[in-house]
């Protein structure tokens, strides 16, 4: 399609355009759109666009993978290990385990997006990281070469991975892989899951699920009712001395030890810490209910976006010494 509308597909609702819009339902229609040099350049392959700020119209082509299906490979007593489209979106694949009680997935309940971007992207939230559930990553690139990836080649780390390095960016993930278990396994000790969990009167991955999407949807706005790409910044992670310092000056600033001995600080404390919480910057605004979250309050363009996370890392990085970078991918 010429000159297709992206505001349906991107969560920021930026009114844009592409100068062209293909979509494709299987891994034989993208070979087939390879072999007819279908392909312009610049070109952008895209998911739900939950995670991407368009700045400007799009002078090249855009593609969406529809590529669906979940199927079971391998099977045990204990483990579970599934096939699923990149097409496919995250928050009914999780809602698909939860149903067949196979445990992993659950605290990634709500996270917007499809299958192929957890895999770009290594999503996360309450304690677990999508790269600890995935054992490999099937791929095709731009000139039709499919290439398997286990995840051991997956470069993946906190909110990245090889596929979103720019050596990278024309190969297209078609089918994710995730080892999940069979027998009960939990992460709840995150935030305020036990907690609101003694509402409930069992433990099971239903009701684990339910907490997680109603703690997610009260810090977290609709992208439907208001432009959104959820988590805004990610967290930052600075030297131990760094946060030594910084403690002695915050002593209630929260913060993550990591393994290696650096310290995980929350993004969302150090904006609200700054003031910005429910401040707007134009048609532009940090939700009130979560600092990490920028929002178009109505028709903001992806510059009105960027010059309200350019003054709210300033603020940060002039009151604490921290530079925040922002999740969300500029186009």
């Amino acid at each position: 399609m010429e000159k297709y509308s992206l505001l349906s597909h991107n969560t920021f609702g930026i009114d844009v355009y592409a100068k062209n819009f293909i979509e494709y339902t299987s891994v034989d229609e993208l070979k087939k759109l390879i072999a007819q040099n279908a392909f312009t350049v610049p070109f952008l392959h895209i998911g739900e666009g939950s995670n991407l700020l368009f700045t400007r119209d799009y002078e090249g082509l855009i593609l969406h993978s529809r590529i669906r299906g979940i199927d079971v490979v391998e099977e045990t007593d204990e483990f579970v290990t599934v096939r699923v489209g990149a097409g496919v979106n995250w928050d009914d694949f999780v809602a698909y385990c939860v149903d067949r009680n196979w445990y992993g997935v659950e605290n990634l309940s709500l996270i917007p997006g499809e299958v192929g971007a957890s895999a770009v992207q290594n999503i996360g939230a309450y304690g677990v990281e999508v790269k600890d559930l995935i054992t490999e990553v099937e791929t095709i690139d731009w000139q039709g070469q499919e290439r398997i990836y286990p995840v051991s080649e997956c470069a993946y780390a906190y909110r990245t991975s090889i596929f979103k390095q720019s050596d990278n960016k024309t190969v297209f993930i078609t089918y994710v892989h995730y080892k999940l278990r069979k027998q009960a396994h939990y992460t709840l000790d995150y935030g305020t899951i036990r907690q609101e969990l003694e509402k409930y009167p069992a433990l099971s991955l239903a009701t684990v699920r339910k907490v997680i999407i109603d703690i997610r949807e009260s810090k977290l706005p609709d992208p439907k009712v208001m432009g959104n790409a959820g988590s805004f910044f990610m967290n930052p992670i600075v030297p131990y001395t760094q946060f030594e310092a910084l403690k002695g000056e915050y002593p209630l600033m929260p913060f993550y030890e990591l393994s290696d001995g650096r310290v995980k600080i929350p993004a969302g404390w150090l904006i609200d810490q700054c003031g910005w919480k429910g401040k707007s910057l134009g048609p532009a605004a940090v939700h009130d209910k979560q600092a990490l979250v920028l929002v178009n309050c109505g028709g903001a363009k992806g510059s009105d976006i960027i010059a309200l996370s350019d003054a709210v890392r300033a603020s940060v990085r002039d009151k604490f010494g921290i530079e925040i970078n922002p999740e969300v991918n500029f186009i």
